[in-house]
């Protein structure tokens, strides 16, 4: 059910006090930016316990390494505590000592007697009497912001959102779990962004963390000129001044501290009360403006509510931005329909999904499919902007990719030099997360059914994201599997269970992700094989070499003098896990990941394939009835490649 617009306007005016009721702290290195103390006292002074941790404090501060990073554990039993210390990423050995021991002292002052965590603009110290290091936590997590708007709101907000995903994945996958960047907003303002994990934790771990930091930005931050998340584990923070690399941090605007959880610490400090009748004032005027803002809202889409209302475009602001979806815009063509780029008023490049009118696929149809989409928020699955729908179109706007597909890349002689070995790991393992995502980690349990390298786009970076999700399928919770009478895929990619039965679970996608495994480390595209003397498809071809012990011979040539040898056996080793021919002896996503990022792991012996020997007559013969993609070309949504076959309907929903 829809929230009324009172009720609405009540929680805005709750969230608008509870910002304006505040203290503002006053600009000081010294200063910490929040502490956290437990509830209850923990040891007492003149104890063991007290001891230990005299000793804990002086070795976290002068054993710092040189990444800024120290943990420890002194005592037994009872008496054992744990510590941990993290600097900034571009302070000086010299600056994180100072921080620490800053932060030894005032954290004894303001928690006394009690386990504790402070935060400072260069450090961060924590000590428990629990285990810390090795393991994330995203609680508590404090929220603060720069008072003052920017100019352009909107536009700021997704120059930042964007800016914070790339950041997030080069955080979590960098050695320092540290990163940093800068982009224009203006030809005279940039915005700088930072995110940081403690380096004792797993790249998974730390990605998870800031993707959590990140999706509670908006609460505080939205349309301001900074903003930050400090926790436990990661910390988040975008300026429109450069606050990192710089041994003196400039004079910053007074932050609005806004807690989300945890109790906020007192100060000693001088400290500004706002005046209740201003608030009050402020309060009001907002309150108003919310509901004129809210009175301008186009109509919802009949049935489309929650976040999906908020995500629609008008029809006429589609056409403005295809140039009435001009063929110079369009980027390919499929069995859905058509695919256009296109440019918002504000300079911010789309691509649109037009759905063919006599595709068959209804209103309902288009619904579920924005319905799923607009829950599914992960850095490797493609962004939906928003939809449009009505008599006339039914349109997804999504985000503009500008390296199009994986395949443009990899099955290029020309282009595929540009993947190098650490470029396609980065690719594999970003595939994984999307998918374990997908099975494991959303909300709902989703069934892609059409992983291949022309449905895995390429950002800026060259960072992979799942697309097209016409054939995904929802599942039930304590579900794993389904039947179809209608066959939908890519010969080739989709396991012999579902093309011969109509069989479809979590492991059709990793019989899937197998075989794109394959082709991203042999640089061959796997319908290349069909009625080749060398075998009859790629994973016979693998499973050839791998009898012979000549899998090294599989390694496409562009990579085979920079690559790491045990990390490409290792995934071809993964691989043929993953295509084996037992269902049950598939490996689930969250083991692939492991297997991935794990090389302490053995392995087991993979069984033999399920080799494909299906001519195309017979293939042709077995998709009679289906809707047979022929050529589609599409570089900014999923491409299918002529051997692919789709639906009528977009998204199949499973009762729950």
């Amino acid at each position: 059910m829809m929230p009324s617009p009172l009720s609405k306007s009540f929680e805005f005016l709750f969230l608008s006090s509870l910002s304006l009721f505040i203290f503002h702290l006053p600009a000081s290195t010294a200063e910490p930016l929040w502490t956290r103390c437990s509830h209850t006292a923990d040891y007492t002074a003149n104890s063991t316990f007290g001891a230990n941790l005299n000793r804990l404090l002086s070795s976290l501060s002068s054993n710092v390494s040189l990444t800024g990073f120290s943990s420890s554990a002194i005592g037994e039993n009872s008496n054992r505590i744990y510590g941990l210390a993290q600097c900034r990423g571009d302070t000086t050995p010299t600056t994180c000592r100072a921080c620490l021991n800053t932060a030894s002292q005032e954290i004894r002052e303001k928690c006394p007697n009690r386990t504790a965590i402070i935060w400072y603009d260069e450090c961060l110290l924590r000590y428990s009497t629990q285990r810390i290091s090795s393991s994330s936590s995203n609680s508590p997590m404090n929220y603060m912001r720069n008072p003052e708007n920017a100019s352009d709101q909107v536009r700021f907000n997704q120059i930042v959102d964007q800016m914070m995903d790339g950041l997030v994945s080069r955080a979590a996958s960098g050695p320092a779990m540290y990163a940093t960047n800068e982009t224009k907003f203006t030809d005279f303002q940039t915005i700088y962004g930072l995110m940081q994990c403690t380096s004792d934790l797993s790249w998974r771990d730390c990605g998870a963390c800031l993707e959590n930091a990140v999706a509670r930005i908006p609460t505080c931050c939205d349309g301001k000129k900074g903003g930050r998340a400090v926790g436990p584990s990661c910390n988040v923070r975008f300026e429109t001044y450069k606050f990192y690399n710089e041994l003196a941090i400039s004079p910053t605007p007074p932050l609005t501290n806004t807690t989300i959880t945890g109790k906020k610490q007192s100060s000693s400090r001088t400290t500004v009360i706002v005046v209740l009748p201003i608030v009050v004032a402020v309060v009001l005027i907002s309150v108003i403006v919310a509901c004129f803002l809210r009175k301008k809202k186009k109509p919802a889409i009949d049935g489309i509510e929650g976040n999906e209302e908020s995500l629609q475009f008008g029809l006429g602001t589609i056409r403005a931005a295809t140039d009435n979806f001009s063929a110079d815009n369009k980027l390919g063509e499929g069995g859905f329909g058509s695919v256009y780029k296109g440019w918002l008023s504000d300079g911010q490049e789309i691509a649109v999904k037009r759905l063919s009118r006599n595709s068959g696929q209804g209103l309902e149809e288009f619904k579920n499919e924005v319905a799923l989409i607009a829950k599914l928020q992960h850095r490797n699955l493609v962004r939906l902007l928003g939809c449009c729908a009505g008599r006339e179109e039914k349109l997804l706007i999504y985000e503009f990719l500008p390296n199009a597909s994986l395949d443009k890349f990899l099955f290029d002689p020309n282009k595929k030099a540009i993947l190098n070995w650490q470029r396609r790991y980065n690719i594999i393992g970003g595939v994984a997360r999307g998918l374990l995502y997908l099975h494991e980690d959303s909300r709902l349990r989703i069934i892609h059914r059409d992983i291949k390298a022309s449905n895995v786009l390429l950002d800026e970076a060259m960072n992979p994201k799942i697309a097209d999700f016409g054939m995904a399928r929802i599942v039930g919770v304590d579900q794993t599997q389904g039947n179809t009478n209608r066959i939908a895929g890519t010969y080739g990619y989709m396991a012999p269970e579902y093309a011969m039965n109509g069989q479809f679970s979590l492991k059709s996608d990793v019989f899937s992700f197998g075989v794109l495994l394959l082709e991203i480390v042999t640089g061959q595209k796997n319908s290349n094989f069909y009625q080749s003397a060398l075998a009859k498809d790629l994973l016979s071809y693998a499973w050839k070499h791998w009898n012979d012990g000549t899998v090294l011979d599989l390694i496409d040539p562009t990579i085979s003098e920079s690559c790491s040898s045990s990390e490409v056996m290792r995934c071809i080793h993964i691989a043929l896990l993953c295509v084996q021919e037992d269902v049950i002896s598939r490996p689930t996503m969250s083991s692939i990941l492991l297997m991935l990022n794990s090389f302490s792991i053995t392995l087991s012996a993979p069984s033999q394939p399920a080799f494909f020997i299906m001519s195309r007559t017979a293939l042709d013969m077995s998709m009679t009835g289906s809707h047979r993609q022929t050529d589609e070309v599409n570089q900014s949504l999923g491409i299918a490649s002529p051997w692919s076959v789709n639906e009528v309907s977009i998204t199949e929903l499973d009762p729950r």
